[in-house]
């Protein structure tokens, strides 16, 4: 299995920033390949939401609401993701959850869609 550990949530005041990450490491046998990696959010009674996406190759993508505020970056050698977002606003209040698509070597190769347990980020005055 992948295993993910995320780091870096907590309260900031708006207009703050704060930097998430997220390194994956295999349980059993060695992380031979890193496909996707992407950051989700989830607020109260609302709906897992895709935040930013990075792939094997390094090319972001970003959801509309937090393009030009948030970036998302990799290092593949340290099997790392990061978050850093900035101008953090009340409504970027939520769990942020860390996906990774990754193949794990053991005696065969296996494809894991891994989540990491999430880390609170609340944006209060």
């Amino acid at each position: 299995q992948v295993q993910l550990v995320e780091s870096g949530g907590g309260l900031v005041q708006p207009g703050g920033s704060l930097r998430l990450s997220c390194t994956a490491s295999a349980t059993s046998g060695r992380i031979s390949r890193i496909d996707d990696m992407a950051w989700y959010r989830q607020a109260p009674g609302k709906q897992r939401a895709l935040v930013a996406t990075i792939t094997a190759g390094g090319t972001p993508s970003y959801a509309a609401a937090v393009k030009g505020r948030f970036t998302i970056s990799r290092d593949n050698a340290e099997k790392t993701v990061w978050l850093q977002m900035n101008s953090l606003k009340p409504e970027d209040t939520a769990v942020y959850v860390c996906n990774v698509k990754a193949d794990v070597l053991t005696t065969q190769f296996l494809p894991y869609d891994a989540w990491g347990q999430g880390t609170q980020v609340t944006v209060s005055s």
